[in-house]
């Protein structure tokens, strides 16, 4: 191994948490079970990752060899890194058709057309997706292994989601994402998180949703103390008009776990208090940012527990309705 490819397998390896090594090593064809035999996992990492460059030394493992590693790695672990979602849009009528042999031989094709200096390795993965790993060169220099860009595509479906990748090569994948794929064009799906199968799983609407049964409409508010003996019956009923509500905006069940929503604010200021931020021609600009560990399951609990106002506002709604975690807000609505 040259000094560039010890590089890259050195800094894989330290990027690997240690307690994923040995399950992500195992998996890795280029090395047998005797050869994890020779390694010992209780060494700090940093003599473990020593040994380990010496035994593949040994072994002639090249830069294809440990691109599959990496491979194993994300593929296993997609969380440790940010995704963006893509919508393709405009499907020819052939597009449904094309499959996994079609669309290797035929990215590979014009990814390479328009830049020759890549290096690309395309897997399928068990629920179907496929995964490109690219190395990005120029005339000058040879693909840069330590950054890549990783984008997965389900077959038939319009959607790619993308991490690692530069302005610079922006043009570049999605050129040849579109002709690959026999669509017209591609966009930004405005939704972007770690946690890939929530994203997939968002915009693929691939969880329990419920449908509205009537037209939302809000609660009456009861400004007396109520002496009615049907209250209770009354009070069963608002919750369970709020927990409707909840479900129709949010979902039911088991909710993809999002972290984050975005809302830029590009509206005019409204203080009668404040003429000059009032007055001026120029939109007020902000940003609020929501963020929980399930975003989706705690404002279902907000808007079912009475917490946040029915009928929930479209600026939440949208985000389920939508398939979006980013929004630009102006007066004329999101």
């Amino acid at each position: 191994m040259d000094q560039s490819m010890k590089r890259t397998l050195q800094r894989l390896i330290r990027r690997i948490p240690f307690q994923l090594l040995k399950t992500t090593l195992s998996k890795w064809a280029h090395i047998l079970e005797e050869d994890l035999l020779l390694l010992d996992f209780t060494q700090p990492k940093c003599l473990f990752t020593e040994n380990l460059l010496s035994l593949c030394e040994g072994k002639g493992t090249t830069v294809k060899h440990i691109t599959e590693l990496e491979m194993i790695y994300i593929i296993e672990n997609p969380n440790q890194v940010m995704w963006r979602a893509f919508q393709l849009l405009d499907a020819r009528e052939d597009a449904p058709s094309i499959e996994l042999t079609q669309f290797k031989e035929q990215f590979k094709a014009h990814l390479t057309e328009l830049n020759s200096h890549v290096s690309i390795k395309i897997k399928k993965h068990t629920d179907e997706a496929v995964w490109i790993r690219i190395a990005w060169g120029d005339n000058f220099t040879k693909p840069n292994h330590l950054k890549p860009t990783y984008a997965v595509h389900h077959l038939q479906t319009p959607y790619v989601f993308v991490t690692g990748l530069t302005v610079k090569h922006k043009p570049l994948l999605n050129q040849a994402l579109v002709l690959t794929t026999r669509y017209g064009s591609i966009k930004d799906a405005s939704l972007s998180g770690r946690n890939l199968v929530a994203i997939r799983d968002l915009l693929m609407r691939q969880y329990q949703q419920v449908f509205p049964t009537k037209h939302p409409k809000p609660l009456q508010e009861k400004n007396h103390v109520p002496t009615n003996p049907n209250i209770e019956k009354e009070q069963i009923e608002n919750t369970e008009n709020r927990l409707q509500m909840a479900c129709e905006a949010f979902g039911d069940g088991t909710l993809p776990q999002l972290q984050k929503a975005v809302y830029q604010l590009e509206t005019k200021f409204r203080d009668n208090s404040n003429r000059t931020l009032t007055g001026s021609d120029e939109p007020f600009r902000g940003v609020v940012e929501f963020t929980s560990t399930n975003l989706l399951e705690s404002l279902r609990h907000a808007v079912s527990s009475g917490i946040a106002s029915t009928p929930v506002t479209p600026l939440l709604s949208s985000i389920t309705q939508k398939g979006r975690n980013y929004f630009v807000v102006t007066d004329k609505g999101v």
